[in-house]
């Protein structure tokens, strides 16, 4: 039954990528569709609002957009955080965030990790809860978005990219508003709750009070996983029953998680008018994600073999940490698909992983390849993709070309910057964690578990995931501090690394097709670039792994 249902979503996946693919062409393409009528108009009134002329930006302009834009969303955020005390839209009277608390907050929902220090429900008012949070699930996963368009069109070989705020209203309007919508009211035909009440106190069964939260919740869901953002409106995040109450909302979110991401490969390959070098690019990816999914079911499926030396039957598997109404299967599959995709959401508790399940989250976000968020995922494996042809040309004794492009020294320095700035990211700020006395007394378990949860906590805030092993005391000032700063340098130097690349790219001249040409969109490429992608993933991140969950998972038998 548990396969049945993993493979089931994962069909619903593909036809999804295939039909939502076609969509994303449309709006990259700027292509006419059915719903032009109402959409242009709502566009150009925001266009003459702004004053906004659409003239091509060229990479620069476009990329200096991007990052002026999220400054001052990420300056006016701190602000509502640092003032939140008011009592607007505030009835369970919650107090203004600390300094630093807020720093890492506003990062974190700009960067669309939503790593989030602090519990939604006792730490946000229900006006932060909209204006900053859900607000930002959109901003976030439309800027993401747009690098990723902008990205397409270079490596494709147009010479005008667009203009940046152009496409930030048309992917805002057009596509995650909408979505957003039907998805939250699927939600809350679930269960969820959508409501500006205050916290109710109630009578429990056991005739004791318990206060129970309420607010906005299934909108803030909606976008959080549609824009692969992850932040809960709960500190439980999606085990809450308030946010993910039935099997069914649990696969409405997988599936809201993984729909955009697939599709934006699908729509590069209509754009590129060559399907088969994005089924290329797709299988390598599935097939990472698929083997990544395999050993997070089995190792769970084992169950712990420290509870089964001392006669705990662990025929159901390892439950612990997990929702009975999901069980093994799903909540395997939410593992696998909330870091693979770069969501950060969880249904279950990462810390209570068997090690080699522990292992595979963490592997998903070391790679930043699998799917991935909003073009992350994408524009991470068309950079191994160049690697890949670089070093087969290199074999052969040919220029490297890729998309008909000759790749010369500028590509590869950048994309070598690119390719080491992941794992510095991660590994850097570790080793002073686990040299100082702020970053150790953050670790709530000893050993090597211990050294997981904060590379865990590196990996999700460099690969703006936003997921945590959890255990971590991290609202602290070293935490809130270190892991702002990583997210904010592995969302930003990653993607002006690659929009620096495909701005050389889109100056070439198209080579044309020889003899000796790779070809890469074939079989052959696809095992070569999985095969590139795990031998520079193992070569940087194996001895940290090693003393990881690797050591853990050794100990245990």
């Amino acid at each position: 039954m548990g396969i049945f249902q993993i493979v089931l979503v994962l069909i619903i996946f593909v036809f999804l990528s295939i039909v939502v693919g076609k969509y994303l062409y449309k709006i990259m393409s700027m292509e006419k569709g059915k719903g032009d009528i109402i959409f242009d108009k709502v566009d150009n009134f925001i266009y003459k609002l702004a004053g906004i002329k659409g003239e091509d930006m060229g990479f620069k302009k476009y990329t200096l957009a991007i990052l002026v834009s999220n400054v001052v969303m990420c300056i006016i955020v701190y602000g509502i955080l640092r003032l939140q005390g008011v009592s607007i839209l505030n009835p369970n009277g919650i107090k203004a965030m600390s300094s630093d608390l807020s720093f890492n907050t506003a990062i974190s929902f700009i960067t669309n990790t939503n790593l989030q220090d602090y519990a939604g429900e006792s730490s946000l008012s229900y006006l932060s809860q909209m204006i900053s949070i859900t607000f930002l699930m959109f901003t976030s996963a439309a800027t993401g978005f747009c690098a990723a368009v902008a990205f397409i069109r270079g490596i494709c070989g147009d010479k005008g990219i667009g203009n940046f705020f152009v496409d930030f209203t048309r992917i805002t309007t057009r596509l995650l508003i909408p979505f957003a919508a039907v998805i939250t009211l699927l939600l809350v035909w679930q269960g969820v709750p959508q409501t500006f009440k205050p916290i109710q106190t109630v009578v429990t069964i056991e005739n004791k009070m318990q206060d129970i939260a309420l607010g906005p919740v299934a909108s803030l869901e909606a976008i959080k996983h549609l824009g692969t953002n992850g932040g809960g409106f709960f500190g439980a995040n999606s085990s809450h029953p308030f946010e993910n109450p039935t099997p069914l909302t649990n696969v409405i979110e997988m599936l809201s998680m993984m729909m955009i991401p697939g599709a934006l490969v699908c729509a590069f390959g209509l754009y590129l008018k060559n399907k088969k070098q994005a089924f290329a690019i797709y299988a390598a990816m599935a097939i990472l994600f698929v083997v990544a999914l395999t050993v997070c079911y089995k190792a769970e499926m084992a169950g712990n073999p420290a509870l089964e030396g001392i006669g705990l039957s662990q025929i159901m598997g390892n439950m612990e940490g997990k929702e009975v109404r999901f069980g093994i299967a799903q909540s395997s599959l939410f593992t696998t698909v909330t870091t693979a995709f770069t969501t950060g959401s969880v249904n279950n508790m990462h810390d209570s992983l068997t090690p080699l399940r522990g292992m595979v989250p963490l592997w998903n976000m070391m790679l930043n390849v699998v799917f991935g968020g909003k073009g992350v995922g994408f524009m991470g494996m068309i950079m191994y993709a160049i690697i890949t042809v670089f070093i087969c040309g290199l074999m052969v004794g040919r220029t490297p070309e890729f998309l008909g492009k000759k790749i010369e020294g500028k590509e590869m320095k950048l994309i070598a910057f690119g390719i080491l700035i992941h794992p510095i990211l991660i590994l850097v700020p570790t080793a002073i964690a686990v040299m100082t006395k702020a970053g150790l007394s953050g670790i709530s378990n000893t050993g090597f578990h211990g050294l997981s949860q904060i590379v865990y906590q590196y990996a999700s805030s460099a690969a703006n995931n936003g997921s945590g092993f959890e255990g971590l005391i991290d609202n602290t000032v070293f935490w809130n501090t270190s892991t702002g700063l990583v997210m904010l340098f592995g969302r930003y130097i990653t993607m002006i690394l690659l929009l620096a690349v495909a701005g050389s790219l889109a100056n070439k001249k198209a080579v044309p097709e020889s003899a000796g040409t790779f070809k890469t969109d074939n079989g052959m490429f696809v095992m070569m670039l999985i095969f590139i992608v795990i031998i520079i993933g193992a070569l940087t991140f194996l001895p940290t792994l090693a003393l990881g969950p690797i050591a853990e998972y050794l100990t245990l038998h």
